[in-house]
């Protein structure tokens, strides 16, 4: 069983994606958040589900789409899950948001 941590940047993000939805639909904005929050319980158990994020195919940076939104998450060898970043699934995931790496 994996030990998941949520960095900072991903709390914020999600905690963005539920303010804006919640301007027009709270109830969608609390139906999508408790969604994200559930499919990252999820990866506790299967570490390694989702897909390889496509702009980078590495194994260790996977991804969950939750409705329109992507879940960015990286797992280290040591058993711990690192949840990254949250964002709408119509942007490209660029390194700049990827805490703590660089990539070529």
């Amino acid at each position: 069983m994996a030990r998941v941590v949520w960095t900072r940047q991903a709390l914020a993000d999600v905690r963005a994606v539920r303010e804006f939805i919640a301007r027009d639909a709270p109830l969608v904005a609390e139906v999508l958040t408790d969604r994200i929050f559930g499919s990252v319980d999820r990866l506790e158990v299967f570490p390694l589900s989702g897909r390889e994020v496509p702009e980078f195919r590495r194994a260790d940076l996977r991804e969950v789409i939750v409705g329109s939104y992507r879940v960015v998450h990286r797992v280290r060898e040591t058993g711990l899950l690192e949840v990254l970043t949250v964002f709408h699934s119509a942007r490209l995931l660029t390194s700049d948001v990827i805490p703590g790496e660089m990539f070529p």
